[in-house]
């Protein structure tokens, strides 16, 4: 089976650093990218990806939570991991069904786990 894709969608280097190599110590495959622009053209050019990790803040026109409301529309199935040192997250299951908010900050084992279920979840749906 295919090492599992993340979009991991962060805008401080160092924090997008430590998780990305995490996750990659895991067995993930990590696509990194800073603002929810970049994260729509690569999904939009159809770079992998199996679970959506985004900070809710983020530069640019659209913060994490609209990035995801634009990534279901792309892809319906899509796993969404929404994080955030500075909001509650109360409101965005709401706006994406069965996505996942986690605060900062957060444990990366724990991280590396969450995104595993839900990417295999999301597949066995899809077989």
């Amino acid at each position: 089976m295919a090492a599992i894709s993340v979009l991991l969608v962060e805008d401080e280097a160092l924090i997008s650093l430590m998780v990305s190599e995490a996750l990659s110590e895991g067995g993930f495959e990590v696509h990194e990218v800073s603002s929810a622009d970049e994260a729509l053209r690569y999904i939009g050019d159809g770079g992998p990806i199996d679970v959506l990790f985004t900070d809710i803040n983020l530069p640019g026109r659209m913060n994490g939570a609209e990035l995801a409301q634009c990534a279901r529309a792309l892809k319906p199935e899509l796993p969404v991991v929404y994080t955030s040192g500075r909001y509650s997250g109360d409101d965005l299951p709401a706006r994406v069904p069965d996505s996942v908010f986690i605060t900062k900050p957060y444990d990366l084992a724990a991280l590396c786990s969450l995104c595993g279920r839900l990417a295999s979840r999301a597949r066995h749906r899809a077989s």
